[in-house]
């Protein structure tokens, strides 16, 4: 593509895109003050939902992590009983004399 069509179309690009802002901003239904203020309330409000949902994140995030305590809690608790248990076989089995 040569140097002279990149350029005419770039003109033509943006004399389309200045005619539909024109076309657009003659066929609103609103008025600019009506539409940014629909803009600003739309995004209050994706940005409250997002906070919303982050929160509820955060709970269940923080339930999953007491579950987690929960559960290394009962598995060290399981541990020791069973190190405390093989100690305490070991002991008696060294103490007791020899049946062979």
């Amino acid at each position: 593509m040569s140097d002279e069509n990149s350029g005419g179309g770039i003109l033509w690009f943006l004399a389309g895109l200045g005619i539909g802002a024109a076309i657009g901003v003659l066929y609103a239904p609103k008025s600019g003050r009506e539409t940014r203020d629909d803009i600003a309330r739309y995004a209050q409000e994706g940005t409250d939902q997002v906070k919303q949902r982050a929160k509820q994140y955060r709970d269940q995030a923080n339930q999953w992590v007491e579950r987690g305590k929960e559960v290394v809690s009962q598995q060290k608790e399981q541990i020791r009983s069973a190190v405390e248990a093989g100690k305490q076989a070991y002991r008696e089995a060294t103490s007791e004399p020899s049946k062979l």
